[in-house]
Protein backbone atom coordinates (compact mmCIF):
# COMPACT_ATOMS: atom_id res chain seq x y z
CA UNK A 1 0.00 0.00 0.00
CA UNK A 2 1.44 3.19 -0.88
CA UNK A 3 2.24 5.89 1.48
CA UNK A 4 0.49 9.17 2.02
CA UNK A 5 1.50 12.44 0.80
CA UNK A 6 1.21 14.39 3.86
CA UNK A 7 1.15 18.58 4.03
CA UNK A 8 3.78 21.25 5.20
CA UNK A 9 1.48 23.21 6.67
CA UNK A 10 0.06 20.64 8.99
CA UNK A 11 3.66 19.93 10.53
CA UNK A 12 4.36 23.69 10.74
CA UNK A 13 1.19 24.01 12.95
CA UNK A 14 2.48 21.15 15.00
CA UNK A 15 5.48 22.75 15.69
CA UNK A 16 4.59 25.88 16.62
CA UNK A 17 1.53 25.63 18.56
CA UNK A 18 2.88 23.00 20.95
CA UNK A 19 5.42 23.83 23.75
CA UNK A 20 6.56 19.94 23.45
CA UNK A 21 10.24 20.34 22.86
CA UNK A 22 10.57 16.49 21.81
CA UNK A 23 8.18 16.34 19.42
CA UNK A 24 8.84 19.31 17.96
CA UNK A 25 12.10 17.68 17.22
CA UNK A 26 10.72 14.83 16.19
CA UNK A 27 8.47 16.29 14.13
CA UNK A 28 11.19 18.26 12.26
CA UNK A 29 13.15 15.19 11.32
CA UNK A 30 10.00 13.78 10.11
CA UNK A 31 9.16 16.29 7.75
CA UNK A 32 12.28 16.92 6.22
CA UNK A 33 12.86 12.68 5.77
CA UNK A 34 9.19 12.97 4.05
CA UNK A 35 10.15 15.22 1.79
CA UNK A 36 13.77 13.49 0.79
CA UNK A 37 11.33 10.71 0.05
CA UNK A 38 9.15 12.36 -2.21
CA UNK A 39 6.28 11.66 0.35
CA UNK A 40 5.63 15.31 1.48
CA UNK A 41 3.66 18.42 -0.20
CA UNK A 42 5.23 21.35 -0.39
CA UNK A 43 2.03 23.95 -0.77
CA UNK A 44 0.56 25.18 2.59
CA UNK A 45 -3.29 25.36 3.04
CA UNK A 46 -5.74 27.13 5.26
CA UNK A 47 -5.79 30.72 7.04
CA UNK A 48 -2.79 31.24 9.34
CA UNK A 49 -3.04 32.28 13.26
CA UNK A 50 -1.67 35.14 14.25
CA UNK A 51 2.25 35.13 15.69
CA UNK A 52 1.60 36.14 18.74
CA UNK A 53 -0.27 32.46 19.41
CA UNK A 54 2.74 30.82 18.97
CA UNK A 55 3.25 28.52 21.98
CA UNK A 56 7.13 28.27 23.56
CA UNK A 57 7.58 26.07 26.37
CA UNK A 58 7.50 27.44 30.14
CA UNK A 59 10.96 27.26 30.68
CA UNK A 60 13.51 28.89 30.33
CA UNK A 61 12.56 31.95 31.78
CA UNK A 62 12.79 34.79 29.26
CA UNK A 63 14.56 37.82 30.15
CA UNK A 64 15.30 41.03 28.04
CA UNK A 65 19.08 41.00 26.90
CA UNK A 66 19.83 43.69 28.79
CA UNK A 67 18.81 41.71 32.37
CA UNK A 68 20.68 38.44 30.95
CA UNK A 69 23.48 37.73 33.73
CA UNK A 70 27.35 38.06 32.05
CA UNK A 71 28.73 34.65 31.60
CA UNK A 72 32.55 33.67 31.54
CA UNK A 73 34.50 30.60 30.20
CA UNK A 74 36.60 29.75 32.97
CA UNK A 75 34.48 27.70 35.44
CA UNK A 76 31.85 25.44 34.72
CA UNK A 77 28.92 27.03 35.32
CA UNK A 78 29.90 29.99 32.47
CA UNK A 79 30.84 27.29 30.11
CA UNK A 80 27.27 25.67 31.16
CA UNK A 81 25.47 29.51 30.40
CA UNK A 82 27.43 30.11 27.31
CA UNK A 83 25.82 26.99 25.78
CA UNK A 84 22.67 27.40 27.07
CA UNK A 85 22.11 30.46 25.48
CA UNK A 86 23.76 28.87 22.11
CA UNK A 87 20.77 26.17 22.43
CA UNK A 88 18.71 28.93 22.77
CA UNK A 89 19.49 30.57 20.18
CA UNK A 90 19.18 27.22 18.21
CA UNK A 91 16.04 26.53 19.85
CA UNK A 92 14.26 29.46 18.45
CA UNK A 93 15.20 29.39 15.05
CA UNK A 94 13.73 25.90 14.64
CA UNK A 95 10.64 28.19 15.17
CA UNK A 96 11.79 30.92 12.66
CA UNK A 97 12.45 28.27 9.94
CA UNK A 98 8.92 26.87 10.57
CA UNK A 99 7.33 30.00 10.48
CA UNK A 100 8.72 31.42 7.65
CA UNK A 101 7.07 28.50 6.52
CA UNK A 102 3.56 28.49 8.14
CA UNK A 103 3.49 32.24 7.57
CA UNK A 104 4.23 33.24 3.59
CA UNK A 105 2.00 31.63 1.16
CA UNK A 106 2.02 31.14 -2.09
CA UNK A 107 6.05 30.75 -2.47
CA UNK A 108 8.11 28.89 -5.05
CA UNK A 109 7.97 25.00 -3.89
CA UNK A 110 11.98 25.62 -3.71
CA UNK A 111 11.96 28.08 -0.94
CA UNK A 112 9.54 25.86 1.19
CA UNK A 113 11.74 23.32 0.50
CA UNK A 114 15.54 25.19 1.52
CA UNK A 115 13.16 26.48 4.59
CA UNK A 116 12.58 22.89 5.95
CA UNK A 117 16.03 21.55 5.27
CA UNK A 118 17.23 24.95 7.61
CA UNK A 119 14.77 23.89 10.27
CA UNK A 120 16.07 20.43 10.19
CA UNK A 121 19.86 21.23 10.59
CA UNK A 122 18.73 23.96 13.42
CA UNK A 123 16.73 21.01 15.38
CA UNK A 124 20.24 18.82 14.79
CA UNK A 125 21.99 21.90 16.05
CA UNK A 126 19.96 22.51 19.25
CA UNK A 127 20.55 18.31 19.92
CA UNK A 128 24.04 18.95 19.60
CA UNK A 129 24.56 21.60 22.08
CA UNK A 130 21.83 20.13 24.57
CA UNK A 131 23.66 16.72 24.69
CA UNK A 132 27.26 18.54 25.43
CA UNK A 133 25.20 21.07 28.03
CA UNK A 134 24.31 17.71 29.79
CA UNK A 135 27.71 16.68 29.94
CA UNK A 136 28.11 19.59 32.05
CA UNK A 137 25.07 18.83 34.36
CA UNK A 138 22.36 21.72 32.96
CA UNK A 139 19.75 20.92 30.82
CA UNK A 140 17.97 23.57 28.06
CA UNK A 141 15.21 25.70 30.52
CA UNK A 142 17.82 25.27 33.27
CA UNK A 143 18.86 28.52 32.85
CA UNK A 144 17.12 31.74 31.79
CA UNK A 145 17.50 33.13 28.07
CA UNK A 146 16.51 36.53 26.20
CA UNK A 147 13.68 37.09 23.95
CA UNK A 148 15.51 39.16 22.11
CA UNK A 149 15.84 36.88 18.64
CA UNK A 150 11.94 36.05 18.18
CA UNK A 151 10.87 39.70 19.13
CA UNK A 152 12.32 40.41 15.28
CA UNK A 153 10.40 37.67 13.64
CA UNK A 154 7.01 39.47 15.26
CA UNK A 155 8.13 42.69 13.95
CA UNK A 156 8.86 41.03 10.62
CA UNK A 157 5.46 39.05 10.54
CA UNK A 158 3.54 40.68 7.79
CA UNK A 159 6.48 40.81 4.61
CA UNK A 160 8.67 38.11 3.67
CA UNK A 161 11.37 40.78 2.62
CA UNK A 162 11.48 42.26 6.14
CA UNK A 163 11.54 39.18 7.30
CA UNK A 164 14.47 37.61 5.21
CA UNK A 165 16.03 41.13 5.72
CA UNK A 166 16.45 40.90 9.96
CA UNK A 167 16.66 37.22 10.47
CA UNK A 168 18.76 35.30 8.16
CA UNK A 169 20.60 38.53 6.67
CA UNK A 170 21.18 40.73 9.52
CA UNK A 171 20.46 38.13 12.87
CA UNK A 172 21.82 35.32 11.60
CA UNK A 173 24.63 36.82 9.72
CA UNK A 174 25.63 38.27 12.92
CA UNK A 175 26.85 34.62 14.00
CA UNK A 176 28.98 34.88 10.91
CA UNK A 177 30.81 37.51 12.05
CA UNK A 178 31.09 36.25 16.03
CA UNK A 179 31.63 32.44 15.66
CA UNK A 180 35.29 32.13 14.83
CA UNK A 181 36.34 34.26 18.39
CA UNK A 182 33.90 32.04 20.31
CA UNK A 183 35.69 29.07 18.88
CA UNK A 184 38.93 30.57 19.74
CA UNK A 185 37.81 31.18 22.79
CA UNK A 186 36.91 27.28 23.26
CA UNK A 187 40.13 26.49 22.28
CA UNK A 188 41.75 28.11 24.69
CA UNK A 189 40.01 26.48 27.41
CA UNK A 190 40.78 23.14 25.21
CA UNK A 191 37.00 22.19 24.63
CA UNK A 192 37.35 20.56 21.19
CA UNK A 193 33.82 18.72 21.28
CA UNK A 194 32.93 22.53 21.74
CA UNK A 195 34.91 23.78 18.63
CA UNK A 196 33.58 20.81 17.04
CA UNK A 197 29.59 21.39 17.17
CA UNK A 198 30.74 25.43 16.62
CA UNK A 199 32.21 24.48 13.38
CA UNK A 200 29.58 22.74 12.31
CA UNK A 201 26.79 25.30 13.09
CA UNK A 202 29.39 27.71 11.41
CA UNK A 203 29.31 25.48 8.20
CA UNK A 204 25.31 25.08 7.84
CA UNK A 205 24.69 29.21 8.90
CA UNK A 206 26.93 29.95 6.44
CA UNK A 207 24.34 28.04 3.99
CA UNK A 208 21.27 29.17 5.90
CA UNK A 209 22.28 32.68 5.52
CA UNK A 210 22.84 32.31 1.77
CA UNK A 211 19.88 31.04 1.31
CA UNK A 212 18.37 33.71 2.97
CA UNK A 213 20.34 36.42 1.06
CA UNK A 214 19.15 34.22 -2.80
CA UNK A 215 15.12 34.65 -2.08
CA UNK A 216 15.61 38.02 -0.84
CA UNK A 217 16.66 38.76 -3.77
CA UNK A 218 14.94 37.16 -6.42
CA UNK A 219 11.73 38.38 -3.95
CA UNK A 220 12.73 41.61 -3.94
CA UNK A 221 13.56 41.59 -7.69
CA UNK A 222 10.15 40.56 -8.61
CA UNK A 223 8.70 43.30 -6.72
CA UNK A 224 10.48 45.84 -8.96
CA UNK A 225 12.98 46.59 -6.12
CA UNK A 226 16.83 47.02 -6.22
CA UNK A 227 17.60 44.36 -4.02
CA UNK A 228 21.01 46.30 -2.54
CA UNK A 229 18.77 49.94 -1.52
CA UNK A 230 15.69 47.53 -0.47
CA UNK A 231 18.16 45.83 2.22
CA UNK A 232 19.31 49.12 3.18
CA UNK A 233 16.04 50.59 3.44
CA UNK A 234 14.76 47.55 6.05
CA UNK A 235 17.51 47.57 8.20
CA UNK A 236 17.03 51.42 8.59
CA UNK A 237 13.00 50.68 9.24
CA UNK A 238 13.13 47.18 11.34
CA UNK A 239 16.69 46.97 13.13
CA UNK A 240 16.08 50.01 15.32
CA UNK A 241 19.76 51.37 14.88
CA UNK A 242 22.83 49.60 12.94
CA UNK A 243 24.37 46.05 13.12
CA UNK A 244 27.38 45.96 15.03
CA UNK A 245 30.86 45.16 12.93
CA UNK A 246 33.45 44.24 12.23
CA UNK A 247 32.11 42.56 9.39
CA UNK A 248 33.38 39.20 8.27
CA UNK A 249 33.52 40.12 4.67
CA UNK A 250 34.85 37.03 2.95
CA UNK A 251 32.31 34.84 4.59
CA UNK A 252 29.56 36.87 3.78
CA UNK A 253 30.24 37.22 0.13
CA UNK A 254 30.04 33.35 0.07
CA UNK A 255 26.70 33.79 2.18
CA UNK A 256 25.52 36.35 -0.46
CA UNK A 257 26.30 39.47 0.62
CA UNK A 258 27.33 42.15 -1.97
CA UNK A 259 30.51 44.21 -1.28
CA UNK A 260 28.21 47.33 -1.43
CA UNK A 261 26.50 45.95 1.44
CA UNK A 262 28.91 45.12 3.51
CA UNK A 263 30.72 49.17 2.41
CA UNK A 264 27.49 50.40 3.94
CA UNK A 265 27.24 48.35 6.65
CA UNK A 266 31.36 49.17 7.53
CA UNK A 267 30.61 53.04 6.68
CA UNK A 268 27.69 53.67 9.17
CA UNK A 269 30.32 52.39 12.11
CA UNK A 270 31.96 55.27 11.40
CA UNK A 271 29.02 58.02 11.14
Amino acid sequence: MAEQTQWLSDFAERCLFNSDIEQKLVLTHQARQLLDNGLLSLQTAGATLPISNTVFPTRPELLMPRDMPKRRLDSNEGKAAFFHALAHIEFVAIYLAWDIIYRFRGLPDDFYRDWLIIADEEAQHFELIRKHLLGLGFDYGDLPAHRGLWSHAEDTAHDILARLAIVPRCMEARGLDVTPGMMDKLNTIDDQPGVAILTRIYNDEVGHVERGSYWFNVLAKQRGLQPEHCFKDLILNYFKGKPKGPFNREVRIIAGFSNNEIDWLEERLHE
